[in-house]
């Protein structure tokens, strides 16, 4: 199945301008062109384009990104440097997601005090 770039964009929620700028920075390498030169996408150009705003949601620079797609072009030979790449990512995620937790907890015991009705000093 094909797509155009309006489909894709609100599949994903990005805006077209997005879409073509990850494609002109070389992100979405495989994305074909119509005759009239319109974008076509693949299911598996979605798959991409979902790995991508995977790694940039979670934090991951485009240029890290691009690097990590250059590396799948390169072929099997950099497998263990994009295994790398992930289990680095994977571990900044974590961190991140033990923030948010810690974060999270502060904002549950200000609820609480909320909840409980009692009056909170304001600094003036």
């Amino acid at each position: 199945m094909s797509y155009t770039i309006s489909q894709v964009a609100e599949k994903f929620d990005l805006t077209a301008h997005t879409i073509r700028y990850y494609d002109k920075e070389g992100l979405l390498p495989f994305v074909e062109r119509s005759k009239s030169g319109s974008r076509e996408f693949s299911d598996s150009d979605l798959e991409w384009l979902k790995l991508i705003c995977c790694l940039k949601n979670t934090g991951m620079p485009l240029k890290q990104i691009k690097q990590y797609i250059e590396w799948c072009l390169q072929g099997d030979e950099t497998l263990e440097i994009r295994r790398q790449l992930f289990l680095d990512h994977r571990k900044e995620v974590l961190k991140q997601m033990a923030d948010l937790r810690e974060n999270l907890k502060i904002i549950d015991f200000k609820l609480k005090i909320y909840d409980t009705g009692c009056n909170i000093p304001t600094h003036k």
